[in-house]
């Protein structure tokens, strides 16, 4: 069944603060196998600028797609059917790298949904915002819901 299209430009309502932690991030670069010391080393960060270590590029998925998915995923209204989705696509715009000790909350917002050849497209965005409200981060999200096989067959 394909989802209500009326929920595109719903906004869903800020996320409760997550502090970001020079272990979260050293565990994460880790994980990348990324050895650069800016995410590690805050004397290394401090000497590019920066006040303490900051997050490789991709951090923020961590807590967009958690709030993507506790808001919108998780909408008994919206009807998506996660045990259908695929990860489509993964985007980021930053206004500045996110830092050990940013205290961040992510607006979820349905941008788009779109119908093909059976399967639902989802696109999500994440705006992230500190603790002083200045935006740090945007991340776009693209789910895809597969189509039942039922579902393709009446679409072709």
């Amino acid at each position: 069944m394909a989802l209500d299209q009326s929920f595109v430009g719903r906004t869903y309502p800020p996320t409760a603060a997550y502090e970001v932690g020079r272990e979260k991030i050293r565990e994460f670069a880790e994980s990348l196998g990324d050895t650069n010391p800016v995410y590690t080393d805050p004397e290394a960060a401090r000497d590019l600028g920066y006040p303490d270590v900051i997050a490789p590029p991709t951090f923020i998925f961590t807590i967009t797609f958690k709030a993507a998915g506790k808001q919108v995923v998780e909408d008994p209204q919206l009807g998506l059917d996660y045990s259908r989705v695929v990860h489509g696509d993964q985007q980021f715009e930053y206004t500045r790298p996110v830092r050990a000790g940013d205290r961040l909350r992510v607006t979820s917002i349905i941008d788009s949904i779109k119908s093909l050849a059976g399967n639902d497209i989802l696109s999500v965005r994440g705006e992230v915002h500190d603790e002083a409200g200045d935006h740090v981060a945007t991340s776009f999200t693209t789910l895809v819901a597969r189509a039942a096989d039922a579902e393709v067959e009446e679409s072709r």
